[in-house]
């Protein structure tokens, strides 16, 4: 419930936002925080803590409690009928186009002018990306299914036979931003792990979202499996968020994929298991013995070709042996070149040395600590790959570095001294995806390293139990 000079999501970072009136049971709004102001919806939900407590629980927990009841049926599910689902779905989804891609022009009109066209890319569906969801569905139906795989095995002295076994976890919810693929690739890498799903979107895509997962139940039910294991919740408030990361009891694993925030908030505040997903500050180094027309592709790439995404680039790091050289070759490409193409040019952030050089934007005390999702590249000139290493070490999210260089000792020793979930030597921060590394659609990048590190698979979204076979053995 509510605290006094607390929110019960946030706790300490939105203390004094709300002041409680014991009086007569309501709450007044004072102050703001850096999540922004209250919505109207917010509002009204929370004039009474009372009867948001009774409402949002009863719908929060009225679909964990489906979702819980249905997670047997799945863990039962073999590898045949959880495959047949998984294309019942895609399918689905593609004779549904139509009415996901109405509710997608409905998410976009409400949206526009409140977020970035950035933002807006990542909210915008098209017959194309939704056949790219449906396919993503059918090729985790072709990857082995992770149930049932037996890890390790060993046969003790007395006879006794112990196998550890992948199992499912159960029930795993996700809370997501404005990103409407998520929902159906969260679903099919659910579904074939074992487990029920209860996805929390955010309100910008929250009619596509509906919309996709109507598509999927009906896939559900198309194979025999039943549609409970599927939920979105309706609720998009911070409270929906908040009950998904107490349902102690009814979610097994809690995955948020979004904002620095809304990791944080889950991290603090979540009783429940969660796995930390990454806010993606990713750096790229041009070393002195780097291909300088391969670098400036790479960054290019890494930068531009989707820069709302958390594997896109944020910081360039160049070596001072070649700053001289190289910094006027990257404005020429990703500025003035764009530019003059016609295509968004990248607004480039210099510390001291690099503003020296060339033309740019000085850069501010946050922004190499900031994930800009946008056209917006930090660049310092740092001393070889020690100074870069030591750079990344402190303003690194642990998410994907790349260092470009013809040295291999210098790509080696950066590999190994970088702490990052995957490390490139010469080439995009952009593969860092379940799809390109060969997994299929992924829940999420994990920035952290237990119990599972970079793009989360089916594998790691199974736990495991011990199977001992024995013969009448006593201890």
């Amino acid at each position: 419930g509510w605290k006094s000079g607390g929110h019960p999501l946030f706790g300490e970072e939105i203390r004094n936002r709300l002041t409680p009136n014991r009086k007569n049971n309501t709450i007044n709004y004072k102050k703001e925080s850096k999540f922004g102001p209250w919505t109207q919806e917010e509002r009204e939900a929370g004039r009474r803590r009372k009867d948001l407590k009774r409402v949002t629980s009863m719908t929060t927990m009225e679909l964990l409690k489906k979702a819980r009841g249905a997670k047997g049926a799945l863990a039962l599910a073999d590898t045949e009928l959880k495959n047949r689902a998984l294309m019942e779905m895609a399918r689905a989804l593609e004779d549904r186009t139509a009415d996901i891609l109405a509710a997608n022009v409905q998410d976009l009109e409400a949206a526009r002018g409140t977020i970035s066209e950035v933002m807006l890319d990542r909210l915008a569906l098209s017959p194309e990306r939704i056949a790219g969801m449906a396919q993503g569905m059918r090729e985790v139906a072709a990857l082995p299914d992770p149930v049932g795989a037996v890890l390790s095995r060993v046969e003790r002295p007395n006879g006794l036979v112990i196998e550890k076994t992948a199992v499912p976890m159960g029930v795993i919810a996700i809370i997501y931003e404005s990103r409407p693929n998520v929902t159906s690739d969260a679903a099919a890498l659910a579904l074939k792990a074992g487990s029920a799903c209860v996805l929390r979107g955010g309100k910008e895509a929250h009619r596509s979202a509906a919309a996709i997962v109507a598509a999927l139940k009906e896939g559900l039910a198309a194979a025999g499996l039943p549609e409970d294991a599927l939920q979105l919740v309706e609720d998009t408030s911070r409270a929906s968020a908040n009950e998904l990361m107490t349902a102690s009891g009814y979610v097994d694993l809690l995955i948020p994929r979004g904002g620095a925030g809304l990791i944080r908030a889950c991290v603090d505040n979540a009783t429940v298991p969660v796995i930390e997903t990454g806010t993606g500050i990713c750096h790229i180094y041009v070393d002195q013995w780097a291909d300088q027309g391969m670098a400036l592709d790479i960054l290019e790439n890494a930068k531009c070709s989707r820069p709302s995404v958390c594997n896109a680039a944020e910081v360039c790091l160049v070596d001072r042996k070649i700053a001289g050289e190289f910094l006027p070759k990257l404005k020429a490409r990703l500025v003035d070149g764009r530019a003059a193409a016609g295509q968004p040019p990248v607004e480039l952030r210099l510390d001291e040395t690099a503003a020296a050089v060339i033309d740019g934007a000085p850069a501010g005390e946050r922004d190499f600590d900031t994930e800009f999702l946008d056209y917006i590249l930090a660049v310092r000139v740092v001393d070889g790959v020690e100074g870069a290493v030591a750079h990344i070490a402190a303003h690194s999210t642990g998410h994907s570095e790349c260092i470009v260089t013809g040295d291999e000792k210098a790509a080696h020793a950066f590999q190994r001294q970088v702490d990052s979930a995957a490390v490139y030597w010469n080439a995009s921060t952009r593969f860092t995806d379940g799809g390109e590394f060969g997994l299929g659609c992924e829940m999420g990048i994990s920035t952290q390293k237990l119990h599972a590190r970079g793009p989360l698979g089916l594998a790691e979204l199974c736990t495991f139990k011990f199977i001992a076979r024995g013969s009448g053995q006593i201890r």
